[in-house]
């Protein structure tokens, strides 16, 4: 006759999960995107899609329009100095004024259509310091 030594308790399965591996998966996939995301941020080529803007209703006040042209100069459409071209110093310091005047007023830049992209974005820095809250862009329709 064969005994068995069997313990009087039998084990009880244990129904937890175990999300160790889990947690080294996230941490690994963590690294990979922090490491991933700069680089494809920087200098990636796009072909932006034709598209039609809508335009400003009609029963809003006319928008203080910033405009650079393909030499660079900037122009703002208040007062006399509508077709004068301006230095950043002055268009900063015409900016802020209009902002005295009316703090609700609407900017709009307009470039040129052959001016670099950086000096568009310069024009947008300068408006900014200058006290302008947002910016809208001005395009003209697709044909």
């Amino acid at each position: 006759m064969q005994h068995s030594y069997r313990s009087p308790r039998r084990k009880r399965v244990v129904a937890e999960i175990n999300v160790v591996p889990y947690i080294d998966v996230m941490l690994v996939l963590l690294i990979i995107f922090m490491v991933t995301a700069p680089l494809v941020t920087q200098g990636v080529k796009v072909d932006l899609p034709q598209a039609v803007a809508e335009s400003l209703p009609e029963d809003t006040k006319p928008p203080i329009i910033a405009s650079i042209d393909i030499d660079g100069h900037y122009y703002l459409n208040v007062g006399e100095s509508g077709d004068t071209p301006l230095n950043a110093d002055e268009m900063a310091s015409l900016v802020e004024a209009q902002l005295t005047l009316d703090p609700s007023a609407q900017f709009i830049v307009k470039g040129d259509g052959d001016v670099n992209y950086k000096t568009v974005v310069k024009l947008m820095v300068l408006l900014q310091q200058a006290g302008v809250p947002s910016l809208g862009l001005m395009t003209e329709p697709d044909e």
